[in-house]
């Protein structure tokens, strides 16, 4: 596999103090691994929630699936990320959206937008999935006080959007809902959206999956893609032969697994701390009670929500480099943070830490579509952060393109070729530079 990484963001370290799989029982679904030649209709490479999401879509329609996965269920970006529900995976603004691609395929992707948050409560619902949801909505704080015009902006544009009103909250109003924190100049309440368990979620997928007939594998790396009237998946034990091919690795991918999707998607790594179980009299201390999932102004932002067991969950970006060196400096920035944003907590231990990878493409908005000049090929990927929704929805989309029909709003946006990195094989080189500029603008 050609991957952009070091070799250790690939394998079990940065999962080594993982809050999320503490939250379940030690029963977690694991597969048997491919040691045969099996033959499908339809091949899904990656087991997290495009896959997942794609294969139900899939043998509801009748199709016979395999599902292949390098790891085990929950091992990915599916299982360690922060559980944020919310409409919207582009990086770029609506106006920006509606300049380049024009109104009419801007408004198919809001309201895609819009659908991917009612697929989730969908899946949530037809599988009977207890995933501790929290949350009306979600939360957007201003970092500075010059940043406030900007999140009544974002607002104003969500009502664009949606037709959904927003609620504007000044800072000497922020303590009386729970969001006391001297980092904090104002904030927007927005309607949609909530907060899960990702692994609860992702795990409960893959039973679903598994018990509607998808043929799953674990512990199954594919190692080469072959086309030759269909699709011929090697593995180190087995091989599958399929009519189609569905792509759903997202941050995990490889750029010759297959070679179409070379240069075009660059992963970026996200980190997590969780604190112990705060007291009532920590809470009342510090006045941060809310159980809003919130996400800050900051372009390298922040994500972060008291979890239903009363800790708190903090998640930050920037980190360039998956090493044993980068790991303790991302924590201990990760850590000052925390004390910076809830001061009264800085006596709380936080013995939870991990990092993942998310998938940014070059265009800034996500890709659901056919691969360029391999017929029979699909894939899904670069979610910005936003995965939780969008990798479902994706996973989806790629599942009707697949099967030649059309059931949800399908941007045609999301299914333009996707742009190489300038940089090719060498893309992360851009991240150093592009995020010291993105950390000077978020102090000005």
């Amino acid at each position: 596999m050609k991957r952009i990484y070091e070799s250790l963001a690939y394998g079990d370290r940065p999962l080594q103090d993982g809050f999320w799989p503490k939250t379940v029982s030690k029963d977690r679904p694991v597969y048997e691994t491919l040691t045969e030649s099996v033959t499908c209709d339809f091949a899904i490479i990656g087991g997290g929630y495009t896959g997942l999401s794609a294969a139900l879509n899939l043998v509801e329609a009748g199709a016979d699936v395999v599902l292949v996965d390098a790891k085990i269920p929950g091992w990915g970006a599916s299982g360690r990320n922060g559980g944020l529900v919310s409409a919207g995976a582009c990086k770029i603004d609506d106006s920006e959206i509606v300049r380049k691609y024009g109104a009419e395929d801007a408004q198919t992707l809001f309201d895609g937008d819009r659908a991917s948050v009612e697929l989730v409560e969908e899946y949530l619902e037809t599988y009977g999935l207890n995933v501790d949801r929290h949350s009306r909505g979600y939360t957007f704080v201003a970092h500075s006080a010059s940043a406030i015009a900007g999140i009544k902006d974002y607002g104003a544009s969500y009502t664009s959007r949606y037709g959904l009103p927003y609620e504007f909250i000044a800072k000497e109003e922020m303590a009386a809902q729970g969001l006391n924190s001297p980092d904090f100049h104002a904030a927007v309440n927005l309607p949609i959206g909530f907060a899960l368990n990702p692994m609860k979620f992702v795990l409960g997928l893959t039973r679903a999956a598994k018990a509607a007939g998808v043929r799953m594998y674990s512990n199954t790396p594919v190692t080469k893609v072959s086309a030759d009237g269909g699709f011929i998946l090697t593995t180190p034990h087995g091989q599958v032969r399929a009519k189609k091919l569905l792509i759903a690795t997202n941050g995990y991918s490889s750029d010759d697994l297959p070679p179409a999707l070379a240069g075009r998607y660059l992963p970026v790594q996200s980190n997590i701390l969780v604190s112990r179980p705060l007291t009532d009299d920590e809470i009342q201390a510090q006045g941060w009670w809310s159980d809003q999932m919130i996400v800050d102004s900051r372009t390298l932002l922040h994500y972060f929500r008291l979890l239903p067991d009363r800790r708190m969950l903090l998640g930050l970006r920037g980190s360039v480099r998956v090493t044993e060196d980068n790991i303790a400096r991302t924590r201990a920035i990760a850590r000052a943070d925390f004390d910076r944003m809830f001061p009264a907590w800085q006596h709380v231990e936080t013995p939870f830490f991990w990092s993942g990878l998310i998938c940014m493409t070059r265009n800034l908005v996500p890709f659901a579509g056919a691969l360029p000049g391999t017929e029979g090929a699909f894939a899904a990927l670069g979610y910005h952060g936003g995965g939780v929704t969008m990798a479902n929805y994706a996973g989806a989309l790629i599942a009707d393109l697949a099967l030649g029909r059309t059931k949800r709003p399908h941007a045609k946006l999301l299914q333009m070729p996707l742009r190489r990195f300038e940089l090719g094989r060498w893309r992360r080189a851009s991240l150093p530079p592009a995020f010291a500029w993105y950390r000077f603008k978020d102090q000005l």
